[in-house]
């Protein structure tokens, strides 16, 4: 199993200007002319052949070899959102990429335009194990549109694979007065206990969520 991730913000396109060497600007400056050119000629300018991409989806696979592999996320969420990029798209840049790229995907959905209809995309990381991608799903765009059923068990797919709760955006307004996500965890812990096992730390911080009074304060963007 990957590493237990660590967050690191989006940067933008001025704070990446400040980071990056000349010739990682210069592609990057090529690379979101493209993802705009198509952005602004959808309808009219379609890859020839069914095998074909567009160009910037070929840059949004190589960002982390021009610009580095700490800036991927970056480059790679300003692709997305320069392309305003629709969910076919989105769906064949998470099904086709490397988990890197699926995560990058992840990250983004919150700035596009799409309602809920990317939801299958979220739903297929929190059936992964891969520590990334299941932090990557519970941002901004799980907590406005996945309902209390899938939200609730990607609570407890974050206590199962070690993805640390501060990972999952709105949890103390979403978690607030939850009586059945607090039955859920205290099964979740019984379980453990009866298995020999150690209950997670972020498991009694969820909990003590869930109890109805008045609201904690929104800590999480």
């Amino acid at each position: 199993m990957p590493m237990t991730p660590t967050t690191s913000p989006l940067l933008t396109r001025k704070e990446l200007d400040a980071q990056l060497g000349g010739a990682a600007r210069a592609w990057l400056d090529e690379a979101l002319a493209e993802a705009e050119h198509a952005a602004s000629h959808e309808d009219s300018e379609q890859p020839a052949g069914p095998y074909a991409v567009p160009t910037w989806e070929l840059r949004y696979a190589a960002a982390g070899r021009h610009c580095g592999l700490e800036h991927a996320d970056s480059v790679r969420a300003l692709l997305l959102i320069e392309a305003r990029a629709a969910l076919p798209a989105l769906t064949r840049l998470y099904e086709q990429g490397t988990a890197a790229e699926r995560r990058a995907v992840l990250l983004t959905l919150h700035r596009l335009d799409l309602g809920p209809t990317a939801l299958p995309l979220v739903e297929d990381a929190l059936r992964t194990n891969d520590t990334r991608l299941v932090a990557a799903a519970v941002g901004p765009y799980a907590a406005a549109h996945l309902d209390a059923h899938n939200w609730r068990h990607a609570i407890l797919k974050c206590l199962f694979t070690g993805v640390p709760v501060d990972a999952v955006d709105q949890l103390a307004r979403r978690s607030h007065g939850d009586a059945e996500l607090a039955r859920m965890l205290g099964d979740f812990a019984a379980e453990r206990i009866a298995a020999g096992r150690s209950v997670p730390a972020d498991l009694t911080r969820v909990l003590d969520l869930t109890t109805p009074g008045p609201a904690a304060p929104t800590e999480e963007s």
